[in-house]
């Protein structure tokens, strides 16, 4: 039950969802996360660590970016049933259409300062 409520609870944040949401069109870095959701760098990461911990998330460094991508659901038959609906779910909801519209208009490099 316990892995079952963590990815319950992963997704009980809208920004979270949001962010599942976004990592289904691309790779991205804390920073471009940050920006396309309007929050400060600490609770972007704070999100991004309770998806990791549901086993939904997972990131890999290249050179000096950390890029966080879904993960492939194998952990947890409960992240793979979530990863697999959210690729259906929502997809006419205004706000995450609004959202995937602007993440083009994001570059790294501008947003990161490096």
């Amino acid at each position: 039950m316990k892995d079952f409520i963590k990815v319950a609870k992963a997704i009980s944040d809208p920004n979270r969802v949001k962010i599942i949401k976004m990592l289904q069109h691309k790779t991205m870095c804390v920073c471009e996360l940050k920006t396309a959701l309007g929050v400060a760098q600490p609770t972007a990461s704070k999100h991004l660590k309770v998806l990791e911990e549901a086993g939904l998330v997972e990131y890999r460094k290249e050179d000096k970016w950390v890029n966080y991508y879904l993960t492939d659901g194998k952990s947890s038959p409960y992240a793979a049933n979530i990863l697999g609906n959210l690729k259906h779910w929502l997809e006419n909801d205004p706000g995450i259409i609004e959202l995937i519209t602007k993440l083009p208009t994001i570059k790294r490099e501008e947003v990161c300062g490096r």
